[in-house]
């Protein structure tokens, strides 16, 4: 699929499909050593095709493979450098975060992120993202005994993962999304937290996208505030889209889209994923509406604020269907449905 062949307002999730009750108890007797790591390959398979599907049949422009092979954001690629050394020991649950070091410069090597995204990828005609958590997030969970500066680690964790970014664009990867929600709690790091991801985006010739938001752990927000604080540094991001949370916050940061003249196109986020109240599709039209005052349609994406990580899978697909058909009224209006 072409980009062309997208309609105007795209939907998509930002990345996370809820996690299946069943895929929870599976992955807690994995974690326990209970079942073999050929078959949570296959069990995974299933999952994303599960996603997959539920995605395609709500209507979605835009597929993810709901990173359901994930214990968190964090684990799935820290566990992937060499030269991270991890506390086995220290996570009781598949969800939480393992204790992790750096004692020495890490050594350039593959994160092997190919073969997941080839899973979605087979499994979909449609236009697919892949989403990693940004070197910004995966530098506050390591504890760095090496670097001179948390700048240092992420501009080395960024010189390894652009190698892996390029590799999926060559697999047939047509947008990368980048999730840095870390740049809420911390503000203070948003000058070389954007330098960081320049590096890691350098020379990648994906659709790239770059998520923030205010935290989505357990299904509450870690920290409050306004998006203000990214402006105007964060025009300096070589990116094609940011997108934020509006459903849950309201909509009066989009007007420093207008006001900064953004370069990228705003990804508005509609479905507020903290709480199970399913928006209805006017609630959903009257978010991009407001957007509209700002922006035109063609610089608007349609997006949940979030993951759906923690929504019961029934409410999640009931928030995308609301979300695609809040997206077709607008269409209609602007006749292009």
């Amino acid at each position: 699929m072409n980009f062309s062949d997208l309609p105007i307002l795209p939907t998509s999730i930002v990345g996370s499909y809820s996690m299946p009750h069943w895929l929870e108890r599976i992955k807690g007797d994995y974690f326990s050593r209970r079942i073999s790591g050929r078959d949570m390959d296959e069990i995974y398979d299933t999952a994303v095709k599960a996603a997959i599907k539920d995605q395609e049949i709500a209507g979605l422009d835009v597929i993810t493979d709901g990173e359901v092979r994930r214990d968190n954001m964090v684990d799935y690629f820290v566990e992937r450098f060499s030269g991270v050394q991890i506390d086995r020991s220290s996570k009781k649950y598949y969800y939480d975060f393992y204790d992790t070091t750096v004692r020495s410069k890490l050594p350039t090597t593959s994160l092997g992120l190919v073969p997941d995204y080839t899973v979605l990828r087979s499994f979909t005609d449609r236009m697919t993202k892949f989403c990693i958590t940004g070197p910004h997030c995966l530098t506050k969970r390591i504890n760095n005994q090496f670097y001179p500066t948390e700048e240092a680690l992420a501009m080395d964790l960024a010189r390894i993962m652009n190698l892996e970014l390029k590799a999926l664009v060559k697999a047939g990867c047509e947008i990368i999304q980048i999730d840095e929600p870390y740049y809420s709690g911390f503000p203070e790091d948003l000058e070389w937290g954007v330098n960081v991801i320049n590096t890691l985006v350098q020379g990648v010739d994906a659709r790239i996208g770059l998520h923030i938001c205010y935290g989505n752990r357990y299904g509450k927000p870690s920290w409050e505030g306004s998006y203000r604080y990214l402006f105007p540094t964060i025009l300096k991001a070589k990116v094609h889209q940011l997108t934020l949370e509006f459903a849950r916050r309201g909509g009066e940061d989009i007007e420093l889209f207008k006001e900064f003249n953004a370069p990228f196109n705003l990804g508005l986020g509609v479905i507020d994923v903290k709480t199970e109240d399913v928006e209805t599709p006017e609630l959903v039209a009257q978010h991009i509406r407001k957007a509209l005052e700002f922006l035109p349609p063609e610089n608007i994406k349609v997006l949940t604020d979030c993951g759906c990580f923690h929504l019961p899978r029934d409410v999640a697909f009931a928030k995308m269907k609301a979300m695609v058909e809040g997206a077709k009224i607008v269409r209609k209006e602007l006749g292009q449905g």
